[in-house]
């Protein structure tokens, strides 16, 4: 035994104290990994001996060696917080272009709209179509439309879904009948339609069952017009059979009207009504379902990232875009070998291998959770129970440096 063997315990476990308490200390840090110090022996080797016959001469710490366990993955209801839930790391770039990679998903906007973590590195993505789906393989900064709004939308398509009520007689029936016509806005819906430049009108369809043919009804735009846009048929059963391709068209221009209860308007330009969805029941008229695709310009409220993570972002006119972004993820061969720089992030090394990017949810890498957050996979009851065992290592290899001394002074005192 030497001074120079316990002195090695005493380093070793001075270390493992030191881990342990970083463990501690970062307990509550999200995306953190806990470390293990892990110990080597020291063995004097000399020429001539082998076997058993070679002297410990203590320990050292081969290696303090991060544990990549998934950590609990936390709700905070945060849209801008994202957990990992599996493997991968969050691509970032750092102020001084470096790029990095870390499990912290703690993200905020900065004044440009960049995607930020808390140590300012920028977060990296894919861009998307609105279909949320990749357009390039090559990662860059996910940058959101803080700034100016979207841009108008024209509406070119309408989609109306409604009951037209069978028992509705013609022009010709109510006559014979002795009876006065139904008024044409009896059977009639509106909706506001958007021209280029985001300005609404109104768009009326009203509808009028034909004297010429059954099962038919005629489509105008205004109360008083002489001039069908298209007739709508039915057959036996209700479903609607024509016109062909069961769509209509909406001329574009001023619509004006000698009706007092109906006001000028203005089409900003020819649009589609898609009819398929039009039945001819006995039952009431009523309207179903009436949407067009077109929308006035629109500021950025909010952003949502899906199990893909993708982002789409939420506009003060109503619309929703998947033209976000998507996350990208990375993962290493040897994640022990990735070299940690603070902040929670970590560099690429030749020890870890190169970067393999991917999507989040494919493959090996995991999905993402938004509004959540992976806490730190510290398990405090093993870290204190740790610490107990380095403490008693300590004193025991104290220990044996006092009994060394006294062995030293009975040695010096023999007369």
């Amino acid at each position: 035994m030497s001074f120079q063997t316990g002195l090695s315990g005493l380093n070793v476990s001075s270390k493992s104290l030191d881990v342990i308490g970083n463990n501690i200390a970062n307990s509550s840090t999200v995306g953190f990994k806990s470390s293990r110090n892990e110990f080597s022996e020291l063995v004097a080797g000399s020429l001539g001996t082998g076997g058993g016959n070679a002297a410990g001469i203590g320990a050292a710490t081969a290696a303090i060696a991060q544990q990549f366990s998934q950590g609990n993955i936390n709700i905070t209801g945060n849209s801008l917080d994202v957990g990992i839930n599996g493997g991968g790391f969050f691509q970032v770039t750092k102020t001084d272009g470096t790029i990095a990679y870390t499990r912290d998903g703690e993200f905020k906007l900065d004044k440009t709209g960049n995607l930020i973590t808390n140590t300012g590195s920028f977060l990296m993505g894919y861009p998307t179509d609105n279909t949320g789906t990749a357009t390039s393989i090559t990662p860059q900064k996910l940058v959101m439309p803080t700034g100016a709004p979207i841009p108008a939308k024209a509406t070119v398509a309408i989609t109306a879904e409604f009951n037209l009520d069978a028992r509705a007689k013609d022009a010709t029936q109510a006559v014979a009948a002795g009876v006065t016509p139904s008024p044409r806005a009896t059977y009639g819906t509106s909706i506001s339609v958007y021209d280029a430049q985001g300005v609404a009108s109104s768009a009326n369809l009203y509808f009028q069952k034909t004297d010429t043919v059954a099962n038919s009804w005629d489509v105008y735009t205004d109360l008083t017009s002489t001039t069908p846009i298209g007739t709508m048929t039915f057959d036996a059963t209700g479903k609607v059979t024509g016109p062909v391709g069961l769509t209509l068209t909406i001329p574009g221009g001023t619509i004006t009207s000698n009706n007092p209860n109906e006001a000028t308007g203005f089409i900003p330009g020819a649009m589609t009504v898609d009819i398929s969805g039009v039945t001819q029941f006995g039952a009431a008229y009523s309207v179903t379902a009436l949407s067009q695709d077109g929308y006035a310009a629109g500021e950025f409220t909010s952003l949502a990232i899906d199990g893909k993570g993708v982002i789409s972002t939420s506009y003060s006119n109503g619309q929703t875009l998947k033209t976000g972004g998507m996350i990208a993820l990375g993962d290493f061969r040897n994640l022990q070998g990735l070299a940690p720089v603070g902040g929670g992030e970590y560099l690429e090394t030749f020890k870890s291998g190169p970067v393999v990017l991917g999507k989040p949810g494919i493959g090996k890498f995991g999905e993402t959770r938004a509004g959540s957050i992976e806490e730190s996979n510290v398990d405090i009851t093993a870290e204190l129970v740790n610490m107990m065992t380095a403490q008693r290592n300590y004193q025991a290899n104290a220990q044996t440096i006092k009994t060394q001394d006294q062995v030293m002074s009975t040695l010096v005192n023999l007369r």
